[in-house]
């Protein structure tokens, strides 16, 4: 009842993810209905209610345009889990200013990336030209895209690769 569930807007567009038992409350209530039932179905005493994998919203709900958060996994994701200096891939991330806060830097995308604990120690308080580090990639925002958002879901729901790779 914990599985992932796609919720489209009525025009067809992927606005979020929700528990297997809250889409087939959705659905229940008429408020939604199922597009695809990949999953089986399930037994009640009295009925077989079919496990939804993507359902639709009624009535369009309008909302402003996603932005992702700046988190520390958002940022590990952003760059693919490895390290901006020197290029490692390590468990052991952690998160660096590339302008040190106390020399003006800011909480910003651009300003922040992965990297693992030596390098953040070896970069210290410094500048990256004080420092003699590089970046392998320049920090920028991801983009806000439902291929980005929804797109871990993907590889264990195929289903949801042509709702989700149209917007």
């Amino acid at each position: 009842m914990h599985e992932p569930v796609l919720v489209l807007n009525a025009n067809y567009e992927p606005i979020n993810v929700c528990s297997t038992r809250r889409a087939i409350l959705l659905v229940l209530a008429g408020k939604a209905d199922m597009v695809a039932n990949g999953r089986g179905q399930i037994r009640t005493v009295s009925k077989l209610i079919p496990r939804p994998s993507i359902i639709r919203l009624e009535s369009q709900i309008h909302r402003p345009r996603p932005h992702v958060k700046l988190t520390r996994r958002e940022v590990f994701r952003r760059d693919n889990y490895t390290c901006q200096y020197c290029g490692r891939r390590d468990i052991s991330l952690t998160l660096d200013h590339v302008m040190p806060r106390h020399l003006g830097g800011t909480h910003i995308w651009t300003n922040v990336v992965a990297a693992c604990a030596s390098c953040n120690h070896r970069k210290g308080g410094r500048r990256l030209e004080e420092s003699h580090m590089r970046l392998l990639h320049i920090p920028h925002e991801p983009p806000a895209s439902a291929q980005y958002i929804f797109g871990k879901h993907v590889s264990e729901n195929s289903e949801w690769a042509q709702y989700i790779s149209g917007w």
